[in-house]
Parts: C-alpha cells; sequence; structure tokens
C-alpha cells in the first residue's frame, strides 16, 4: 500500500474560478499566469484544462514555456521576467512567446537577432512597485525605440500593482494615476490604439479601474483570495487544490505529557493523539505553530507539538468516529490554505507552490 498523503486538484473549480475573474471584467481578454508550475498545481494540466478559454498563458521564464511548448500546449505564452539571453530572445522568436522588456539590455538584445517574423511586447512601466519595469522618464524613448524596430510587432503598455491587496490604501491609485500619465504619453505618439495590462487578481477583485484590454489572473484561479480579509467578490471562489493524508496511529496520552520533537506541547489533561502521514518532507510548514487547525474526519481539530520531516501530531480529544485510515485535510475544500499560512507567519502563495514532488496528484474533475 502506498503512502496516504497526496495532492487533489479540481479542475472544475478552476474553471469555476477563472469564470468568476471573467465576470468580473467581461471586456478584458485574460492572461492565465501559470508560473511556479502553475501556482503548485500543475502547469501543464492547468494549461490543458484552461486553453480553450483563455487568450494567453503567463510564465515566469522561457524554460517554463518550452516546457509546455513540449507538452503541446500552443496558445501564445507571455515571458513575463522576459528574456535573460540572446538566445532566449532567439527561441522567443521561433515559438512565437510574447515577451515582458523592462531594462535597457533586454531592448538591446533586439539588434541580436535575425527574424523576419516579428514579436510583440510588453513594455513595463515602474509605476511604484520598485521591481521590474522603466522609470516613468524613460517609457516615451523606449516605446519610440521599440516602435521603431521591424522586429517588433504589437507593443502592450503594463505595470504591475504592489499592495492591491490593501484596497483603502492609496497607493494603489497613485500607481494608476503614474501609469496613465505613461499611456497618455506614447498615446500621443502613435496613430495606433494602445492596448494595456495592470491588473493581476487582487485588481480584478478590488480595483475596477485597473482592469483593461489584458488581465492577468493569478492567485485567484486556484481559489486563494488575494487580500487578507474577505472581499465580497472572493467569496465565490473555489480552492482547486486539496492536500490529504489520513491518520497512522492513535494513542492516549495523560496530563502532563508531552507530543513531538522538544516537548514543545504538553496535554492539560487526558487527551487522544493523532499521528498524520505528512510532513515538512511534503511541504508541509514546519513553523505552523501548535493550534494550527487540521480537518480529520469532517473535524476541525489542532495540531500539537512540531511537525517532522514526515509526521504531524493532532489532538483530537472529543472528536467522533476517529479511527486509524481516517482521512485528513491539511487544506483545501473545507480549510484554506491562507488560514493555515496565518499559523505559520507566511502566505498560502507560499504553500502551494512549494510542494514537492513527492506528493502524487491527483486530478478530479
Amino acid at each position: 500500500m502506498s503512502r496516504p498523503t497526496e495532492i487533489q486538484i479540481d479542475l472544475s473549480a478552476l474553471k469555476h474560478n477563472l469564470q468568476q475573474a471573467q465576470r468580473l471584467s467581461p471586456n478584458s481578454h485574460t492572461v492565465a499566469v501559470i508560473k511556479a508550475d502553475a501556482y503548485g498545481h500543475g502547469a501543464v494540466d492547468i494549461a490543458k484544462a484552461l486553453q480553450n478559454d483563455v487568450a494567453m498563458f503567463a510564465v515566469s521564464s522561457a524554460q517554463e514555456a518550452m516546457d509546455l511548448r513540449n507538452e503541446g500546449i500552443a496558445l501564445p505564452i507571455l515571458l513575463l521576467e522576459g528574456c535573460f539571453s540572446v538566445n532566449e530572445l532567439k527561441a522567443a522568436y521561433l515559438q512565437g512567446f510574447e515577451v515582458v522588456m523592462h531594462n535597457h539590455c533586454q531592448v538591446g538584445m533586439l539588434d541580436s537577432v535575425d527574424s523576419s517574423q516579428p514579436i510583440n511586447v510588453w513594455l513595463k512601466v515602474d509605476t511604484g512597485m520598485h521591481r521590474l519595469g522603466f522609470n516613468e522618464s524613460d517609457v516615451a524613448d523606449v516605446f519610440a525605440t521599440l516602435a521603431s524596430n521591424k522586429k517588433v510587432n504589437k507593443i502592450v503598455l503594463m505595470t504591475h500593482l504592489s499592495i492591491a491587496d490593501e484596497t483603502d490604501d492609496v497607493f494603489t491609485q497613485h500607481q494608476l494615476e503614474r501609469f496613465s500619465r505613461s499611456y497618455d504619453t506614447v498615446s500621443e505618439m502613435t496613430s495606433q490604439s494602445i492596448e494595456t495590462s495592470i491588473a493581476n487578481s487582487a485588481g480584478i477583485m478590488g480595483w475596477p479601474n485597473s482592469r483593461s484590454q489584458w488581465d492577468r489572473p493569478g492567485i485567484m484561479l486556484y481559489g486563494l483570495s488575494p487580500f487578507a480579509s474577505n472581499q465580497s467578490n472572493s467569496l465565490s471562489i473555489q480552492p482547486v487544490m486539496t492536500l490529504t493524508s489520513k491518520i497512522i496511529a492513535l494513542r492516549t496520552i495523560q496530563a502532563g505529557e508531552s507530543v513531538g520533537y522538544g516537548n514543545t506541547w504538553r496535554a492539560s489533561k487526558e487527551s487522544v493523539i493523532a499521528t498524520i502521514a505528512v510532513g515538512y518532507g511534503d511541504g508541509y510548514p514546519r513553523n505552523a505553530k501548535s493550534g494550527t487547525p487540521v480537518i480529520v474526519n469532517g473535524q476541525r481539530a489542532a495540531l500539537c507539538g512540531r511537525v517532522s520531516m514526515d509526521m504531524l501530531s493532532v489532538d483530537v480529544t472529543g472528536l467522533t468516529d476517529v479511527t486509524l485510515g481516517a482521512e485528513v485535510e491539511l487544506w483545501g475544500k473545507n480549510l484554506s490554505a491562507n488560514e493555515v499560512a496565518k499559523w505559520a507567519q507566511t502566505i498560502g502563495y507560499e504553500l502551494v507552490t512549494r510542494l514537492p514532488k513527492r506528493l502524487p496528484r491527483r486530478i478530479v474533475e
């Protein structure tokens, strides 16, 4: 019998979440962000499930894009960090990838490419995140350089929002105003309409004026809200990933006895302790504190003691019908990864993206 820990990926939930994004922004083309192996959900499976319903995929690198091409994904793919070398840019031309350009070195690479088929370029503007992108003062010159280059087809103007997950912070509005100025500047330089891309998941869900021709939903596709507190729009998305395991041991301990490495948790009364076949070697956060919620046989229970590499312990005292082999949900349909992440002082994004390859995946329709 194989170890009972597994990841379940619900493609019907994925498609539901995409529909929610498109309902909120019906006039936008969808660039489904599937970088980092689709946020840990399996990029190939996710791409195959969405390829008939989105306009484009976005990944972080040419290697991620090639992995999709090699699996037969023919849809346009956007390289969010652009190309790191001339060879990668040449490959992007050959494969029909679209590329973000966020620095002068990447623009200069165009001189080393010999291609009769022009490429689509996404010109990134740094509106305040200060991670990638051209300063507002440089946008006009860079746009002019790209627009005059016959190796460049369409130019999409884009930016990234740094704090859109906090809807009461005015900084996002400042970013939108800076982007609008850059848009006005380049619009005056050409008779063609300039397409734009601003909204990530938080933008789509919380900032209607960030929705434009090209939206880039990421975390919301996988059923996790980007917001620390619930937004009305986030309540309808459904978790795509469920991490499950089973109870492999049960024991009763007396008041004062400890559980786990370091003896950090002690029973305040006679307690029933379940050992679960999952640990930090499976991607469960080692720094999750005692009290972190776990769903055991459909009931909420609490983590007790330190997480081990392959196991963790849960206090199931008072729960009903708890037996060896009972199913345990670490996060998913009944327990948000965001809630677990708070107990581990991290975010749901990190939990779902760092799961190791040793965990089997099961696709659920």
